[in-house]
């Protein structure tokens, strides 16, 4: 393809990505939500486990352009490794505001988490990018994926809490680890290492749309590539669970080759076939998808703070919603949904201004 040319079913796999993880992360109450919207209690895996390793796939494809082009015009690739580590620190440290946010509470502020997690694949991933080789990656990658299990090999198994993964977690995170577990935490230290190995498939990918050959065969490739990893992924599955909160080598695979076959449909039908219209919602959600998810996860956590006699609007919302008649699931549901259109209307708007936050 041309590298000059911006993919549109990028940005709108990008934006369906970020539309669907303000959904499944804002429910109106988390006991009354559809079965598909939330994660796998463990092992196995639901729509909602999708969500994740698709958007840090996503960051591998995208860095690939954008780099490409960038060392492809003599640009100097240290500049480009100093660029890089301050996005990946603005980000880290963006994670952790929304985590202390509203309390900013030192003493038990959550360290990981999702923002920071894309922070450290994406400077590992794009620093890989710059000085290794396409070899050494591919090397890299299948490292990752094999030293991960033989590293939870040294702890008593994969059970929830009680894992070679937890017990890192523990020795220098014990204080700092998301509240629902608090032993553990499911974007740990040791479970990025194959989290690693998602973005650096999307640098696999993004160097297939770099190519020069016709497009169909750029879309035959990359189906290819996905219904692949998902077979290998399976495969892998039989020995290593498949698990999201461990991210394990199996999971990995399984997600890349989702996401692949996924944007490789988005690419045909968009790119190719130029059916555009039905996409652009989510081309203009995919425009700032961090500024939004930045946006959503303020947004909740004002909702949960604001209180009428005592009770958070939130709940108030949900409860309004079940009186005039829907069921407290489709409540739940329907209050997600009203996350999702009122963040799409600051995207719109951001998008409308050409307002693109960059981080």
């Amino acid at each position: 393809m041309d590298s000059s040319s911006r993919l549109a079913s990028l940005d709108a796999f990008r934006g369906a990505t970020i539309a669907a993880m303000i959904l499944v992360n804002n429910p109106g109450n988390r006991t009354y939500t559809y079965a598909p919207l939330l994660h796998a209690e463990w092992h196995g895996w639901t729509f909602t486990d999708l969500i994740f390793p698709s958007f840090l796939w996503m960051v591998g494809v995208a860095l690939t352009l954008s780099f490409a082009k960038r060392v492809e015009r003599g640009e100097d690739r240290r500049r480009l490794a100093i660029h890089t580590a301050r996005r990946a620190a603005l980000l880290f440290l963006t994670g952790l505001f929304l985590n202390a946010f509203p309390h900013f509470s030192l003493a038990t502020l959550r360290i990981p988490g999702v923002l920071q997690r894309i922070a450290v694949c994406y400077l590992i991933a794009a620093l890989l990018y710059l000085y290794c080789s396409r070899r050494a990656r591919v090397f890299t990658t299948w490292g990752l994926l094999a030293v991960y299990p033989a590293l939870m090999a040294l702890g008593p198994g994969w059970d929830m809490g009680d894992n070679f993964a937890a017990t890192v977690d523990r020795m220098f995170l014990t204080g700092h680890m998301w509240s629902a577990t608090k032993t553990w935490d499911p974007e740990g230290i040791v479970s990025t290492l194959p989290a690693i190995a998602t973005a650096l498939f999307g640098i696999f990918a993004g160097e297939t749309l770099r190519q020069r050959r016709p497009p169909g065969e750029t879309a035959a490739s990359l189906f290819t590539m996905g219904v692949s990893l998902l077979v290998v992924g399976n495969v892998a599955g039989l020995w290593i669970p498949i698990n999201k909160s461990l991210w394990t080598s199996s999971f990995a695979l399984l997600m890349a080759g989702i996401s692949t076959l996924g944007f490789a449909w988005c690419y045909w039908v968009i790119d190719i076939r130029q059916w555009r219209s039905w996409a652009r919602p989510f081309v203009i959600y995919g425009s700032n998808a961090i500024g939004v998810y930045v946006l959503s996860g303020l947004l909740a956590s004002a909702l949960g703070m604001w209180k009428l006699d005592g009770v958070s609007f939130k709940r108030r919302a949900w409860e309004a919603l079940a009186d005039i008649g829907a069921s407290a699931h489709l409540a739940s549901l329907l209050y997600a949904l009203a996350n999702v259109l009122v963040l799409y209307l600051a995207a719109w708007l951001l998008w409308r201004k050409r307002w693109f936050l960059r981080f």
